[in-house]
């Protein structure tokens, strides 16, 4: 008794198995689904898409939408694109967006942007409302040396021909700034540019900034400008230093030429002062040489001698006035400091 209540049970667990097997090879309530909603597909092209691990769902419920809206799609395309890593829904979705907008959205370029690795229901969305990008803050300096500081806004809509190989915000931002930088730098002063803002704006909406990216430019607004440093000033300040510099270089390189100079002659007089010294240690000996061969007597060395004192006395003489000269202008001087 027991072993028949064991095998019915297992009839049974067999039997529901089974069941979900043919049902979820077999998806008769997608098949009829898609059938009361207007989409003609076959039971077995739905078993077909079992095996090519395609998950039918996704493909029947993007069809329904389409069929919904007006839209035909083929349902080998919404495979292929799904096998080939594609976003299914996102594509159909996009479709019925653009179809709605009045714009001109093919299959394969829609696929071709979600297989680009780009959201195609936002570009759509983009198209439809235009996107508004605020740029970091732009340094620049006027001609008059003034540093202004610019925020802009960029209001872009998306380019659906240029998704597909077209360049990202990142490009448009780094173009704007550009071009913010280059409108401020011509301007001859920084008055100027505060006054009559929009004058960049034209500037910049003038160089076709859009060209080889995935959007267009609608219009670019100066949100903000502030006044930065005086740019001009400290680059004089900066010349002025670095002039001082140099001309503290030269002099100190002509002192210290001039002090090499003044020890260089102080070297060559004692280099004169001891040849003298060395002639005159010869002038006794020359002496003696003369009296030893007659040609000098003691007569003569008397009235050498002789000459000798009577030039140290009158040196001694003429040197007594100017050192009391110098005393007596000393006691001038200081008199006139108390």
């Amino acid at each position: 008794m027991e072993t028949n209540v064991f095998v019915i049970i297992a009839i049974g667990v067999a039997s529901l198995f089974g069941l979900w097997i043919i049902f979820y090879f077999i998806p008769v309530g997608l098949w009829f689904t898609a059938l009361l909603s207007g989409v003609r597909i076959s039971l077995i092209q739905l078993v077909f898409m079992r095996w090519r691990k395609v998950p039918p769902t996704v493909i029947v419920r993007s069809m329904i939408s389409a069929t919904k809206a007006g839209l035909s799609v083929n349902r080998d395309a919404l495979e292929a694109h799904f096998l080939a890593g594609g976003n299914v829904p996102s594509v159909v979705n996009a479709l019925i967006s653009a179809d709605k907008a009045n714009m001109n959205l093919e299959f394969q370029v829609a696929t071709a942007i979600d297989l680009a690795g780009r959201d195609v229901l936002e570009a759509v969305q983009m198209s439809v409302n235009p996107k508004v990008i605020d740029t970091p803050p732009v340094t620049a300096v006027a001609k008059d040396g003034i540093q202004l500081i610019a925020k802009a806004r960029v209001t872009v809509r998306a380019n659906i021909k240029q998704l597909v190989g077209g360049a990202g915000e990142e490009t448009v931002l780094a173009r704007v700034g550009e071009g913010v930088v280059s409108s401020i730098g011509s301007a001859d002063s920084h008055k100027s540019v505060l006054e009559n803002p929009d004058s960049i704006s034209r500037v910049v909406l003038e160089k076709g900034l859009d060209s080889g990216t995935a959007f267009e430019i609608l219009s670019i607004d100066i949100a903000d400008i502030d006044i930065g440093k005086n740019i001009g000033a400290v680059l004089q300040m900066d010349q002025a230093h670095a002039d001082k510099n140099i001309a503290q270089a030269k002099a100190e390189e002509r002192r210290a030429m001039a002090v090499a100079q003044e020890q260089e002659m102080k070297a060559k007089a004692q280099e004169a002062r001891a040849k003298v010294i060395e002639a005159e240690v010869e002038i006794p000996l020359a002496m003696a040489e003369a009296f030893k061969t007659g040609n000098l007597g003691i007569m003569d060395y008397y009235k050498f001698k002789n000459i000798q004192a009577d030039t140290k006395m009158r040196d001694s003489i003429s040197e007594r006035p100017s050192s009391s000269k110098r005393r007596e202008d000393s006691d001038d001087r200081d008199k006139s400091k108390k």
